[in-house]
């Protein structure tokens, strides 16, 4: 029989909980699907006597994840602990360092320090896996470094923070306002300590620059990914898009243009019949385009102990089975440091402003966006007060520097009263 595959898991949480139930469950499934017995040999975490779901009383203690990084009875280090630094940074290079690969769940810790770590594991000779890092249970990763290696991608593109798609998608069938159902959200435990996380799209953001590095063959950047949070969308911003047939949803878009790349996690409306404009709740949409492939749908939970315990183990079994890509899917040596492009392709916007409801106000607001070279394709004016009158624009395709030249000329026609909303029209 072949030796076992030893686990030292740093991170006893949700995730963790779930992996070593996996390994508790499944050990003969595993076995005769990897060849080899994998088992767990020690973990760590911050509390021993915490009650947890699993039993880990038969697995060696360390109080100090570095020190079971550098166990000899661990083969793979499987860091679920978090946090762009500190102790998952700090395990994960002691663990390169004494030989041994890494599994983990850390995108903001890859998004942030992914081409350091790649290179010290292929100059140690190991490997770092992270499928369960960037949209759950949905094997994206593997299918961008395995299925589709022989494509070249033309664009990533999906809903990857399950926690506001269930916030739009529950303003939307609730009828509530934005405030009422992030609290709704906080209560039932779907926020992260730091709200901002999740609403003003940074946990998507790290998600989108790590399958960027992969897709495009560039070096981590996520300082480079442009960032748009969810809080001014407003129900009413729901239902005028849904009147037009659109759903407003946190997109991730990357795509190699001529300018550069173009990388942003930012609120845009998709069609309300696409694959994209039909996804609920918190759950995770990945599409992806190639040359050869065309498009492809990954649809699946993207967090939960089940689903990101079962991404983590499929990272596991192709250690234990002997497969060994390096971390972006080519050797970090070859990874370019890409030039950032903000929005470079055209496209068409969704503007929402308030006006004084006097004669000659629309035709100031459309003389701006001429100036900028920016043309109206549809126009509405809903209900409104004595004074002040809502206004919808939808333009034909343009470019966001366009309109940010023409949303920045608007103060001066007096006629606007508040700051408008511009949201991209994103083709799916």
């Amino acid at each position: 029989m072949s030796d076992p595959l030893r686990l030292g898991i740093a991170g006893l949480g949700t995730v963790g909980q779930g992996i070593v139930r996996i390994v508790q469950t499944h050990a003969a499934l595993l076995e005769a699907r990897a060849g080899r017995p994998v088992i767990i040999t020690a973990v760590s975490a911050r509390s021993r006597t915490k009650n947890r779901e699993v039993d880990v009383s038969d697995y060696a203690w360390e109080d100090d994840p570095v020190a079971l990084a550098a166990r000899g009875d661990v083969d793979v280090l499987v860091e679920v602990i978090g946090g762009d630094n500190g102790p998952a940074k700090d395990a994960t290079e002691a663990a390169i360092r004494a030989g041994k690969d890494v599994v983990t769940a850390n995108k903001a810790m890859l998004a942030h320090h992914g081409q350091a770590l790649a290179e010290l594991a292929e100059d140690a000779g190991c490997v770092i896996r992270f499928e369960a890092a960037v949209a759950g249970g949905i094997p994206v990763i593997k299918a961008l470094t395995e299925s589709l290696a022989g494509n070249e991608i033309r664009r990533v593109i999906g809903v990857m923070n399950g926690t506001c798609n269930y916030i739009l998608t529950r303003m939307e069938s609730a009828g509530l306002p934005y405030e009422e159902v992030f609290e709704e959200a906080n209560k039932l435990g779907y926020l992260e300590a730091d709200p901002n996380l999740d609403v003003g799209g940074i946990d998507a953001g790290h998600k989108l620059a790590l399958l960027s590095a992969i897709a495009f063959g560039t070096q981590v950047d996520f300082d480079a990914v442009e960032l748009e949070g969810i809080g001014s969308i407003t129900i009413e911003d729901i239902r005028h898009a849904a009147d037009m047939g659109f759903k407003i949803k946190l997109l991730g878009v990357a795509q190699m243009t001529g300018r550069g790349l173009e990388q942003r996690m930012t609120p845009c409306l998709v069609p309300g019949t696409s694959p994209l404009g039909q996804l609920q709740g918190g759950t995770n949409m990945v599409v992806l385009e190639g040359d050869s492939i065309e498009q492809i749908v990954l649809r699946g939970p993207g967090a939960g102990m089940g689903p990101t315990a079962s991404a983590v183990m499929g990272d596991v079994m192709d250690i234990a089975r002997g497969l060994r890509l390096p971390t972006f899917g080519q050797p970090a040596a070859t990874l370019k440091k890409a030039r950032a492009a903000r929005a470079a392709v055209a496209a068409p916007y969704y503007l929402r402003m308030q006006l004084l409801d006097k004669p000659g106000a629309l035709a100031k607001v459309a003389s701006v966006l001429g100036d900028a070279g920016i043309s109206i394709d549809r126009m509405r004016q809903y209900d409104h007060g004595e004074d002040i009158a809502p206004v919808l624009i939808v333009t034909h395709k343009t470019t966001r520097s366009a309109l940010d030249e023409a949303i920045a000329a608007l103060p001066a026609t007096r006629v606007v009263q508040s700051e408008p909303v511009a949201i991209r029209i994103e083709a799916v």
